[in-house]
């Protein structure tokens, strides 16, 4: 399956320091009240709700994807200054990215900015969290709330629809599942099929 081949190309990279990028969030009070993504320049990527989380989820970028935010993190110089807003705004949860290149480490830590490409590059890093979420609520439901699986599928073709999908490809194992397994509702496997399909050939 890809995301087990996701999970053994992490190690993989992982191990060979390929350069890697971090990103954390943490805002006490949301859910999850925090939450950190890494990504290699291949596009090896884990999803974690804890620091010391020893499970993490694996999955895997496309090239464009992994080119995206990489490219973004080189138009910040690779995190090397600073991009907090002076301006007042609320508190949106303490935000780190970090770059990791063998011996060459650069780091910011921000709430909010105004700089076009730490925008983007924190909202890819979002887009990411949120993805991987749908997947375990997806793979949750599926394994012990088959009426519950409707609703995460739902979810996922709704965040489709805006999309906020990252890294496809990861939900499809699950959604052929469901698709062909009568032991789930009708309508949970038509939209499951349905929403596969448009995963496979997106609509231009």
């Amino acid at each position: 399956m890809k995301w087990l081949a996701a999970l053994a190309c992490a190690g993989t990279l992982a191990a060979a320091g390929a350069p890697r990028i971090f990103y954390s969030r943490s805002f006490p009070g949301s859910e999850p009240a925090y939450l950190q993504v890494t990504v290699t320049s291949d596009g090896a990527a884990e999803y974690r709700e804890a620091p010391d989380d020893d499970n993490p989820l694996a999955f895997q970028l496309t090239p464009a994807e992994s080119a995206e935010v990489f490219g973004l993190a080189e138009k910040l110089g690779d995190f090397d200054h600073p991009i907090e807003s002076a301006a007042k705004v609320a508190f949106t949860g303490d935000k780190i990215l970090r770059y990791e290149d063998g011996a060459r480490k650069n780091e910011i830590k921000f709430n909010f900015t105004e700089d076009p490409s730490g925008r983007a590059i924190a909202d890819w890093f979002e887009r990411m969290a949120e993805s991987a979420r749908d997947r375990i609520e997806l793979e949750r439901t599926a394994k012990y709330d088959k009426i519950g699986v409707l609703d995460a599928i739902l979810r996922i073709e709704v965040a489709l629809g805006r999309k906020r999908l990252v890294a496809m490809d990861q939900f499809l194992p699950m959604l052929d599942r469901v698709a062909n397994n009568e032991s789930y509702m009708n309508a949970a496997r038509t939209r499951a099929a349905k929403v596969a399909a448009e995963i496979r050939d997106p609509k231009p």
